[in-house]
């Protein structure tokens, strides 16, 4: 018989490394099926080794009155309202004219979502199997989402996720946090990995092949005895902490013979900036660092695997460091709350006992220093163990599913 089509759907309609990540890692989960990748918005990979992705109008011409299956891939969906999707899903020239309708968003958010993008929820991620007229929705599941800061949200969003969730087949979360808030809300959901857990198990072969390329070999020849892959925000760009960060940075360089490789995990707005990793850069020898340019993610886990050490504001490179048993390190923000993180949530879950989660940019070269001495048959034992958990997780889904 044959199977069901599926819908793959996340916020992988633009430049994020982790959301197009766990978009191929759910089709490669996924074999011998009819997939459609799905966003708010349709997006060309531009080679950046993503999906192209449809727009939700276009889910019924793929089920053509037939079923489907909807798979939420994964990631920090259950808080990301319309306003931010909206404004991250922009050409930059359109910006400024959506920020001028904020008026109408604050007085009817769901009329605002329906016109800007397609779905009327404040949470325009967490689709109800009613939110796809002329849809026949067979299976709704929610795979490894996150929502840490569910409770501090708008109430109003708070029930467009209820309505959804309870609308579901199956959902699991990535933390404990999230699982705890949505029990008070009477949601069971199961806990699961990020899908990203699976990168070096389903995806090895491709990443080694993209360490061979002119890039990489450009990192591996001009730092021969390894390198710190480098991520952060582009809220870390103020000159007092990028001052913070260059004093860090060498001082870590010259300790462990480390070069120094920045690289973005997310080219969207409220992303990464190359122009703050320029300035970053300015301020450090030049023999040590480089700034790595490719956005496609196939490099950018090639450059993450081939690293000594992941330090970075990004969630998902932690983990596939995680993946590689690597030592990994999360940069919090100085204006920001580590306690209250998904970094956090995500650390207190499924890492180690004692293992560094975040620190802020002015203790960053004595964490480099701890990480880079953890026991690597601690962190390969990791890596195996939460490849097993998804695995084993994920088939029970599928079985759900057929």
């Amino acid at each position: 018989m044959a199977s069901t089509p599926t819908v793959i759907f996340g916020a992988f309609d633009r430049h994020n490394f982790g959301d197009l990540l766990i978009a191929q890692l759910a089709a490669r989960m996924l074999p011998c099926r009819e997939l459609l990748f799905a966003g708010l918005a349709a997006r060309d990979p531009h080679g950046d080794g993503g999906p192209g992705t449809v727009a939700l109008a276009r889910i019924a011409a793929f089920a053509r009155d037939r079923p489907v299956n909807v798979i939420h891939a994964g990631g920090e969906l259950l808080t990301c309202n319309a306003w931010e999707a909206a404004v991250m899903l922009a050409p930059p020239q359109h910006v400024p004219a959506l920020i001028a309708t904020e008026g109408d968003w604050l007085r009817d958010g769901r009329a605002w979502a329906q016109k800007q993008v397609g779905v009327a929820s404040l949470a325009p991620y967490v689709l109800s199997k009613s939110a796809l007229p002329g849809v026949r929705v067979k299976h709704l599941s929610f795979n490894a989402v996150g929502g840490v800061d569910l409770d501090a949200r708008n109430a109003q969003l708070g029930d467009d996720v209820l309505a959804a969730l309870q609308s579901a087949d199956a959902v699991s979360v990535r933390d404990r946090r999230t699982q705890a808030l949505l029990a008070q809300r009477g949601i069971e959901a199961r806990l699961i990995p990020d899908p990203a857990t699976m990168t070096a198990a389903l995806f090895g072969t491709a990443i080694r092949r993209h360490a061979t390329n002119g890039a990489l070999r450009d990192v591996r020849h001009a730092f021969q005895h390894g390198y710190a892959a480098v991520q952060f925000s582009a809220d870390f760009g103020d000159d007092a902490t990028l001052d913070t960060l260059a004093t860090q940075l060498e001082l870590a360089a010259k300790a462990h013979g480390l070069g120094i490789v920045l690289f973005r995990a997310g080219a969207a707005p409220w992303h990464d900036d190359l122009a703050v990793y320029e300035r970053l850069a300015a301020r450090l020898r030049a023999t040590h660092v480089r700034v790595f340019a490719s956005l496609n993610i196939w490099d950018i886990c090639a450059l993450i695997a081939g690293s000594r050490i992941y330090c970075g504001s990004s969630l998902h490179g932690r983990i596939v460091a995680m993946a590689y048993a690597l030592p990994r390190i999360n940069i919090s923000h100085p204006d920001h709350s580590f306690e209250a993180s998904k970094h956090a949530a995500y650390v207190r879950t499924w890492e180690a006992a004692g293992l560094a989660g975040a620190v802020n940019p002015g203790n960053l070269a004595d964490a480099i220093a701890n990480a880079l001495v953890t026991d690597y048959d601690s962190l390969r034992e990791t890596a195996s163990a939460l490849a097993r958990r998804y695995r084993m997780e994920f088939e029970t889904m599928f079985d759900q599913m057929r």
